[in-house]
């Protein structure tokens, strides 16, 4: 089985690394920064697309991963070149969190060329995607599903199937929403113990034992506490994807304050040309030292 992989960055890379390590045959990758394709084609010793249309013809599954709506729709319905040249019989697995609707769409144009689609949303970050221990949140067709199951059982410990196109996509929106949440609670929690003179080591550690406990204190707290923001998911992505979730509520007419606080955080991190940093920089904004955002890990 030929597998292709259109965008390669942090995500997507390791991705096509990990089947390459487990015997699967990555033929091409694509990606628009075209310095990192050729860079992981060489490593991989596969072809780096020049065109969309190239990785449909070189592959039987297709992952797409790539950054927003307007991507997605793009490398599917532009004009001229795109993945859905030829593509009857090939089976894409979109992995990028965006809006439900959007993979509907998709699904609808690859019916109408002969594919199949299957949405793969991933809950996990970089070292995951390495390691293969990703956990899945799948939406499709029952028949896509099964066809892709055996490849997302090498890039995932969790592969779960929720139900009908559209639906994965709802649930990683709340996912990364409720976890933006936290990691925007954290930070503040932090700051105010720093503002406190309070011994963060100590902090983090009773957090981790009370009701304030999260995966993010986990992940994210030490990093906060020390200003190293190296990013595994940036705050850009974080504002989109909260995005995602905002959007959803208001097509229900449900409000949700601390979401829409939480983005408004993030915006303002972009604002300030921050948001390429770790979602972890979001204490950036509210430790009463670093308002200026001067350290040398900012």
């Amino acid at each position: 089985m030929n597998i292709g992989f259109v965008g390669v960055g942090r995500m997507g890379a390791n991705m096509a690394r990990r089947l390459r390590d487990r015997s699967f045959h990555v033929t091409a990758v694509y990606d628009t920064n075209r310095a990192a394709a050729t860079s992981l084609a060489q490593e991989l010793g596969c072809a780096a697309s020049q065109d969309l249309s190239e990785v449909t013809a070189e592959s039987d599954v297709i992952f797409t991963v790539v950054s927003d709506d307007a991507a997605m729709r793009e490398i599917f319905s532009g004009s001229g070149d795109n993945l859905l040249v030829n593509a009857r019989d090939k089976l894409f697995i979109n992995c990028a969190t965006i809006s439900p609707q959007v993979h509907v769409d998709v699904e609808k144009l690859a019916h109408k060329a002969g594919a199949q689609t299957l949405e793969a949303c991933m809950a996990s970050s970089i070292t995951q995607a390495r390691e293969g221990s990703l956990y899945l949140m799948c939406g499709g067709s029952e028949d896509a599903f099964r066809k892709a199951e055996p490849i997302l059982k090498e890039l995932g410990s969790a592969v779960r199937f929720i139900g009908k196109t559209g639906e994965a996509a709802k649930v990683k929106a709340l996912v990364n929403m409720v976890m933006n949440i936290n990691t925007a609670g954290l930070a503040e929690g932090l700051a105010l113990g720093a503002a406190l003179g309070l011994d963060l080591e100590m902090l983090r550690k009773i957090f981790s034992q009370t009701g304030a406990a999260s995966r993010v204190l986990e992940t994210d707290g030490e990093d906060m506490q020390n200003r190293e923001h190296t990013c595994f998911f940036s705050a850009a992505h974080a504002a989109k994807d909260s995005g995602i979730a905002l959007e959803l509520a208001r097509s229900l007419s449900l409000d949700l304050p601390l979401a829409r606080a939480t983005k408004g955080q993030y915006d303002r991190m972009i604002a300030e040309g921050l948001g390429e940093l770790d979602k972890s920089g979001i204490a950036e904004l509210t430790f009463k030292d670093r308002h200026k955002h001067s350290g040398d890990h900012v």
